[in-house]
């Protein structure tokens, strides 16, 4: 059965059981890509810009020739790592799994690749368009106004811990600092691993997210609402994009009242685990912001005593929050305050759960 071209629609709904590959160079790959794809290159970089100069500087049919010349050996390479990575996913099933592939237009790369992985035995798709197209399905995702509902309050509030609880409980969540792996804060990048993704990647796994939690609870249960956490536009290297800022602004926020010793419990317990070294090296990173205290607060962490260190920074990020409160309470939709005594992230959440009618 030949390859056979799918809109993007068609493209987002067999993603959700099929293998995606990206055909493209490791270099585009990288940048950013269809969240989950595998990276199953036609070429290298460096052939990939040999190809692009002799196609600008001598013609198509050279270009063509030279792509062929690369593409002949590797015939048997690109069907076995096709097989290795379907083995993972189909099990020992292989013989006509299905496949999509995409390149960055819908061009000669996934054309090449489709016809080779039909030709073996493959059921192949190729998204009309590429990756260009979905690149701009994800923006127009980002541009809608989606049925959202803010998780606030100050730091060491166990918002994100809440958050999770809130979704094995069925509700719509995304986690932005998941997606951007990081925590938002100067201590953000501390115990996350992995290098941030770009801006790019970011706004791609954030569309994505959008749509399908959306979609998936909505048929679950008919209600629409997402909760998101309340966030700064930049979290670490990121940036949540501008026209999703400006609606989350405006957006109905539910605001955790929690003690302030719970909550510095809270953060000592996330960031005491690190070391002195560590925790110095995210308080030089707002030192400017925090003027004089930064002596007191890198003061105290030499000398070992991390909850005082920490109840400065505690007043600093409550101070940055309040004004980010104010900031937006004329554009707010609504602003609910609900206070707990305890940091108990799973009787929180199903608290929450009881204010539906709030939240609808």
């Amino acid at each position: 059965m030949p390859a056979r071209s799918i809109t993007i629609e068609e493209f987002i709904e067999k993603s959700r059981y099929c293998p995606v590959f990206d055909v493209r160079s490791p270099s585009e790959f990288n940048k950013a890509r269809f969240p989950g794809a595998i990276n199953l290159p036609l070429f290298k970089d460096d052939e990939r810009s040999n190809i692009g100069t002799l196609y600008k500087q001598l013609g198509k049919e050279l270009a063509i020739r030279e792509g062929l010349r690369i593409f002949g050996p590797n015939l048997i390479s690109y069907i076995q790592q096709a097989e290795t990575f379907c083995k993972g996913y189909y099990k020992d099933q292989v013989g006509g799994a299905k496949i999509i592939l995409y390149c960055w237009r819908g061009g000669m790369r996934s054309a090449a690749m489709s016809w080779l992985l039909d030709l073996y035995g493959f059921n192949v798709s190729t998204l009309v368009g590429g990756y260009k197209v979905f690149r701009h399905w994800a923006l127009d995702q980002l541009e809608k106004d989606w049925k959202i509902k803010v998780l606030g309050g100050y730091t060491g509030s166990g918002k994100t811990r809440i958050l999770r609880e809130l979704e094995l409980l069925g509700d719509a969540v995304i986690d932005l600092e998941r997606l951007a792996n990081h925590r938002g804060s100067a201590f953000g990048r501390l115990g996350q691993g992995d290098n941030q993704p770009s801006q790019e990647y970011f706004e791609n796994l954030l569309a994505l997210e959008l749509f399908t939690k959306t979609e998936c609870v909505s048929k679950k249960n008919g209600d629409a609402n997402i909760w998101i956490e309340d966030e700064s536009q930049r979290i670490g290297n990121v940036n949540i994009p501008k026209s999703l800022w400006i609606r989350l602004k405006t957006k109905r926020l539910l605001f955790l009242d929690i003690p302030e010793n719970v909550r510095l419990n809270e953060i000592i317990n996330v960031y005491g685990e690190f070391s002195v070294n560590q925790l110095k090296d995210a308080v030089l990173r707002i030192q400017k912001r925090l003027g004089g205290d930064s002596l007191k607060v890198l003061g105290l962490l030499d000398s070992g005593d991390i909850k005082d260190a920490f109840i400065i920074l505690l007043k600093y990020y409550d101070r940055l929050y309040i004004k980010s409160l104010n900031a937006k309470k004329e554009e707010r939709e609504e602003l609910k305050i609900i206070s707990f005594d305890e940091l108990d992230a799973c009787f929180m959440a199903k608290t929450i759960q009881k204010l539906r009618l709030w939240l609808n």
